[in-house]
């Protein structure tokens, strides 16, 4: 053993999740710390929804009570189309939907319509996340019940997200719709879940417990991995090869979970694509989860 490698294990701690102690496992859920472009990929995310903004103007209406309970649609010119759902992510503690408007033109241009909801972020409910995701599942109920009203089929309706996004989409896959809103338990077609998290066990071990109040019933009710028996539709997983080694391992293990449950389900690893470059890649028809995305639809690449 060389004196370095020698000197490394004195300092490793002891083991927290798996092999990693504690500074590997809050490392392993920061995914600056693998990624050193993130501010790069921010600033051309932010020019990009800019500009997207003026060129794709969204709609904006209320699906609840509170302030916060709104969403964006962005219409395509196809009658009766099918609908895309996209759930934001930012560590459950940031980002807005118009923050993500750089996605809109791969759906409107394929002939569909995306709809981006905002919702209360997590500092914001106390440290739970329970808020959270009852916002985004009243979101897509709405969705479904009005698409009509927009031009959309409501039995062409898609789910998909980035990162906290993933994790939000995944509980909304698995989402009792019959007994929590009265709606038939399929209303989902088909869902798309990029560099998320599917078991908050290990979430909860790390760094990120310092802003969520991580209980044991937020961790077994927001794991959705735990809860394959309430999906009801296909899924595309997907990550980058150079994003963190638990975003990693969590996509690989949830869809082999999926698979294993006899659910259908694409895994798709991204060679040389750390985690900002993989949400980046929505925003292109021919980019990883853009090109899924459409094939999720069953849309071409082609402008209608």
């Amino acid at each position: 053993m060389s004196v370095a490698s020698d000197a490394a294990a004195k300092t490793k701690g002891p083991p927290v999740w798996l092999d990693m102690d504690q500074k590997e496992l809050d490392d392993a859920y920061d995914q600056t710390v693998y990624a050193p472009n993130q501010p790069l990929l921010a600033a051309r995310r932010r020019a990009a929804s800019e500009a997207a903004l003026k060129r794709c103007p969204p709609e904006s209406c209320a699906y609840g009570p509170t302030a916060i309970e709104r969403l964006d649609i962005y219409r395509t010119a196809k009658a009766n189309a099918p609908v895309m759902v996209y759930i934001h992510g930012g560590a459950w503690r940031n980002g807005t939907a118009k923050d993500f408007a750089f996605l809109a033109e791969t759906y409107v241009n394929a002939g569909a319509t995306l709809v981006i909801p905002d919702f209360v972020q997590v500092q914001d409910a106390g440290g739970s996340l329970m808020p959270m995701i009852q916002q985004v599942r009243r979101a897509v109920a709405w969705v479904y019940n009005h698409a009509a009203s927009f031009g959309a089929d409501p039995h062409r309706l898609y789910v998909s997200g980035h990162s906290s996004g993933a994790h939000l989409s995944g509980c909304v896959l698995i989402t009792d719709w019959h007994e929590d809103f009265g709606l038939p338990p399929d209303i989902i077609k088909g869902g798309l879940l990029v560099s998320g998290m599917y078991d908050l066990k290990p979430v909860r071990l790390s760094k990120r417990s310092k802003y969520v109040s991580f209980t044991d019933e937020i961790e077994q009710a927001l794991s959705s991995q735990r809860h394959l028996d309430r999906l009801n539709a296909p899924l595309i997983v997907a990550y980058g090869s150079c994003e963190t080694p638990e975003f990693q391992r969590q996509s690989r293990e949830f869809a082999a979970a999926v698979k294993a449950a006899g659910k259908p389900v694409e895994l798709i690893v991204a060679e040389g694509f750390n985690h900002f470059e993989m949400q980046e890649t929505f925003g292109n028809p021919y980019g990883i989860a853009g090109r899924a995305a459409l094939k999720l639809m069953r849309l071409s690449m082609q402008p209608v």
